[in-house]
């Protein structure tokens, strides 16, 4: 794994390396500039790996930055905590970082951050806390120069009022108004669910490059039995694409289209050997784990390797004490509860030194058939399909896909036939994923329409977003005609390059329009 430390200089480990020891030992490296897909924390919601690595998310990273500044607008005293932990876990990161109210804050000291995160609470029905009247009332009356900031955006906010997260929405559409660019889409959080914190959680893990950074709270996840895996790419000169079915073993299958799954990542067994090893613990010991008692080795791949100065001494139970469980990947479902099995498609992730990702190396290789998985569903309300007829543009790429398809999957099966899909990757031959099943729609006219972007097919790069260009007629007609826009894939690319085409053809005013309407939703990262 790759891990960024002090902004750009970052430094390979072996998976099996504790984190902790890396810190002190940390040192700058030059050359190697940003995180590293290897930490596996885009889980299998992929990014395309080399953009990843040396675009957008290099830019979070760069050598010379003043460092990260944590905000928080706070009521209650929440928001101030989980900016808080954020700042820890950036810390913990390696990477420079600061905390401040937002009563602290005016536009000169944005203007000279560089990069900020942003906790903001909600207070009544959409009013800013009172720490942040000042800010909303002086700074936020108009837009401000603010080119070159880049911002993460954590609103915290309680459904039961009309106006949900309305302080949060109002900071980020100024925001976006005075020229500042995301690293990522907003996070909402209702009522302080666990499960939205830690999506902000798997955000930093992202944009750090550090993946073994424990969750703030672990997911309560149910045991699944993954009974089908087969490669999806042969030959393809990106890194393997897998399709994996999984059924549950307790519970039932209850998500729909556009949901999430929260996976518990192992190390493969041979790391946890190799570490037994080298510091002379027996894996047979059984040790508790929760209301049972594991053998270690078992405990251990599903834990943070500690370095072994942390170890010295140390039993094998009061080796387990110590242990924190790894955290969560994340990915999307590709399947609908109809399907009699809930389907994910997961790329292998590696690294410089050519490691495996935890997450995509547990799921792709070191899980055997008919092993159990730590899952848990998350529903993902702002990606469901429409509750209506109307027409749907679906935009993605890579296993950008997966959340695509299970949507598709839900307009077939409500006999809703309007249906427009813009895909690419690289090469048609390769890389063209679920190929029979989406030709069989076309054939049958349950796709309208569908552009796809083959990026290595010919000399020049095509990407989706061209396509969409060159379809700017038809889109203004989509799109007069009611259509909703939904777009899944890359963060760097794919994000950015679409909604400056949408806004090129449409119009900004257009464009806000759709987002306030819910017309126009992101699932990117």
């Amino acid at each position: 794994m790759r891990i960024a430390c002090e902004f750009g200089a970052t430094l390979l480990l072996a998976p099996w390396l504790g984190l902790s020891g890396w810190l002190r030992r940390c040192r700058v490296l030059p050359g190697l500039r940003g995180p590293s897909a290897a930490a596996d924390t885009a889980a299998g919601r992929q990014p395309v790996a080399a953009a990843a690595a040396t675009q957008g998310r290099a830019a979070w990273v760069e050598p010379g930055a003043q460092g990260v500044q944590v905000v928080y607008a706070s009521q209650t005293g929440f928001a101030r905590q989980i900016a808080r932990q954020t700042l820890q876990s950036l810390q913990a990161a390696g990477v420079q970082a600061r905390l401040d109210g937002i009563d602290a804050l005016d536009v000169a000291a944005l203007q000279r951050g560089g990069r900020v995160l942003i906790v903001a609470s909600t207070t009544g029905d959409g009013e800013p806390p009172d720490m942040a009247l000042a800010f909303s009332r002086l700074a936020m009356r108009q837009s401000a120069p603010l080119v070159g900031l880049r911002y993460g955006l954590l609103a915290l906010g309680d459904s039961d009022y009309e106006d949900f997260c309305g302080f949060g929405r109002r900071l980020q559409r100024w925001l976006e108004a005075s020229g500042a660019q995301p690293l990522f889409d907003p996070v909402e959080v209702d009522s302080e669910d666990e499960a939205s914190l830690r999506h902000w959680q798997h955000r930093l893990a992202t944009l750090t490059g550090v993946g073994d950074l424990p969750d703030w709270q672990a997911p309560k996840y149910q045991r699944w039995r993954l009974t089908e895996r087969h490669l999806l790419n042969p030959g393809s000169v990106g890194e393997p694409c897998f399709h994996l079915e999984l059924q549950p073993l307790q519970g039932r299958m209850d998500w729909q289209a556009g949901d999430l799954v929260e996976i518990g990542p192992r190390h493969a067994s041979g790391n946890v050997a190799a570490w037994l090893a080298a510091n002379g613990l027996d894996g047979s010991v059984p040790v508790p784990f929760g209301k049972e008692r594991l053998p270690l080795a078992e405990r251990l791949a599903r834990c943070r390797l500690p370095d072994a100065g942390e170890v010295a001494g140390l039993d094998e139970v009061a080796l387990a004490a110590m242990l924190q469980l790894l955290p969560h990947r994340e990915y999307s479902i590709a399947s609908l509860p109809a399907d009699g099995a809930l389907h994910l498609l997961v790329r292998q992730m590696r690294g410089r030194g050519g490691y495996l990702g935890l997450g995509s190396g547990w799921l792709t290789v070191h899980a055997p058939l008919g092993a159990e998985i730590a899952l848990r569903v998350r529903s993902n309300v702002n990606f469901h399909a429409p509750g209506d007829a109307r027409p749907l543009i679906l935009i993605g790429n890579g296993t950008g896909l997966a959340a695509l398809r299970a949507l598709l999957k839900a307009r077939l099966a409500a006999g809703r036939r309007r249906n427009w899909l813009l895909f690419g990757e690289r090469h048609a031959a390769h890389d063209f994923l679920y190929r029979d099943e989406i030709e069989q729609w076309l054939a049958d006219g349950r796709i309208e329409r569908a552009d796809f972007a083959w990026s290595r097919d010919q000399a020049e790069r095509i990407h989706v977003q061209q396509r969409l260009r060159e379809a700017a007629g038809e889109l203004r007609r989509w799109v007069d005609a009611g259509a909703a826009i939904y777009v899944c894939g890359s963060l760097d690319g794919l994000a950015p390059g679409v909604d400056a085409v949408l806004r090129e053809v449409l119009g900004t005013a257009r464009v806000e329009q759709l987002r306030g309407q819910g017309r126009y939703r992101r699932d990117v990262y």
